[in-house]
């Protein structure tokens, strides 16, 4: 219980900085909503896996960060890095 309280507090503290911000804006320009939707959740602190199913997670990780310019490849791939892709809903 007091786990979650803790991970909770640290979800309400987190910030979202103005690069963020400007990546999140630059795909609602550009038109891609769903991208733009998981980028909030990254950067709010969850896990857009909870939220999105896993295979339009990864169909939009593929579009957004792997298929883009190599410059924001590099970047996609160390952003990848961070991020948990655990799923709730598959199970070995």
């Amino acid at each position: 219980m007091s786990q979650n309280l803790a991970e909770y507090n640290r979800q309400i503290n987190k910030k979202i900085n103005t690069e963020q911000i400007e990546q999140i804006v630059k795909a609602i320009i550009s038109g891609k909503y769903s991208w733009a939707c998981v980028l909030l959740l990254r950067y709010s602190g969850h896990n857009p896996i909870e939220y999105i199913p896993y295979r339009t997670y990864i169909r939009l990780l593929k579009n957004n960060c792997l298929l883009a310019g190599s410059q924001q490849n590099q970047t996609a791939k160390k952003d990848m890095e961070v991020f948990n892709i655990k799923s709730n809903w598959i199970h070995f």
